[in-house]
């Protein structure tokens, strides 16, 4: 299984899948045609919007690529305490002069009406995010001729996927940028991730489906590290925000590099759900107060989030990046794809004894 998903692309290169309009098909069609895997982001969208955005990528290339679902979220969270969160973040809504999201926007992310595009239009790789579909599930997918791969956070996550079925595990270190993809969202567990070497050690062991590494990976030799702790290829998003491509905000763009953010933080603060961005204000005055209330708080804070970015104010945005984003490069993502594989290449020579990287 392990060579049934790096056949498909030339390199261990997987370009993460971004949602919230970062992950656009003119970036994974860049990342495929370079020899990576590019990935589309189906959440946060209809079904029919990501059907148009698969179309759209199959006009940009004829390469193998992935499409990431968000679970279904099955907590529900105390309603009063989404209400307190809306009530301190109602001078946000009259600084940005906008009000605030509906909480109860939906909760399935239309998950049902994705698979059944997929399963009717089979792409060549589907991805799951916050938790492991049923294994009819994957069974129709593979039926179909889809790889699946599932995110794991622990090795009892990654023990999960393997039951279930999947055909790989993408194991997220605590370093990742954007959305744990933890399967039960715990408010007593935060703070509790693990780092992603110490996780792929203790992944290796516990399963035997192929790994895809992710977590602050930002240079060809972390890749080699990673493939030499047991990954058959590695994951990285952080590296590719800042790419000619990306769809991200030309601010969120900037940001990773601006010395005035100096960290990342896990917070719940724009989402609900523990997620990691360059620490702003937001961060800073609203996220010990957030309450585990995924997607409720999403779709609370979307209209300040969108506000925030039409000013151009990188404070109240939620500037997602991993715990290597000081070290992202703003290159056509083709080329850093090729720089990459240039990197991996030089560090497998240096640690076979053939010269330094």
């Amino acid at each position: 299984m392990s060579s049934a998903l790096t056949d498909l692309f030339p390199h261990p290169i997987v370009q993460a899948p971004m949602a919230g309009g970062v992950s656009v098909p003119q970036l994974a069609a860049a990342v495929s045609e370079a020899g990576g895997l590019g990935f589309l982001a189906a959440g946060y969208k209809t079904a029919d919007g990501m059907y148009q955005e698969i179309k759209q990528l199959r006009g940009l290339t004829g390469r193998p690529f992935g499409v990431n679902l968000f679970m279904p979220h099955p907590e529900y969270p105390e309603p009063a305490a989404v209400g307190v969160y809306a009530h301190q973040l109602a001078g946000e809504a009259a600084w940005y002069e906008t009000e605030l999201g509906d909480p109860d926007s939906g909760r399935d992310d239309g998950y049902d009406a994705k698979l059944a595009v997929l399963l009717d239009n089979p792409v060549p790789v589907v991805s799951f995010h916050f938790g492991v579909p049923g294994r009819d599930v994957l069974d129709a997918l593979r039926r179909a001729g889809t790889l699946t791969l599932v995110t794991a956070t622990t090795a009892d996550e990654a023990r999960a996927v393997e039951q279930a079925g999947a055909d790989a595990v993408i194991v997220q270190g605590v370093e990742a940028g954007g959305h744990q993809g933890t399967h039960r969202d715990i408010a007593e567990n935060d703070g509790s991730g693990i780092g992603l070497l110490s996780l792929l050690a203790q992944v290796r062991e516990a399963v035997r489906l192929p790994l895809v590494a992710a977590g602050g990976i930002m240079r060809g030799s972390q890749i080699a590290a990673v493939l030499a702790a047991g990954a058959s290829a590695a994951q990285l998003g952080t590296a590719f925000v800042a790419t000619h491509e990306s769809g991200a905000h030309p601010v969120h763009k900037q940001a990773l590099t601006n010395p005035l953010f100096t960290r990342t933080a896990l917070t719940r603060a724009f989402s609900g759900r523990p997620a990691r961005g360059l620490v702003n204000r937001f961060v800073r005055e609203h996220g010990p107060y957030a309450p585990a209330a995924y997607p409720d708080l999403h779709h609370l804070t979307a209209p300040l989030r969108k506000a925030a970015a039409k000013a151009g104010d990188a404070q109240g945005m939620a500037l997602w990046a991993g715990q290597g984003h000081r070290t992202a490069r703003e290159l056509p993502a083709g080329q850093l794809v090729e720089v990459l594989a240039a990197e991996l290449a030089a560090a497998r020579t240096a640690l076979s004894g053939g010269g330094t990287a």
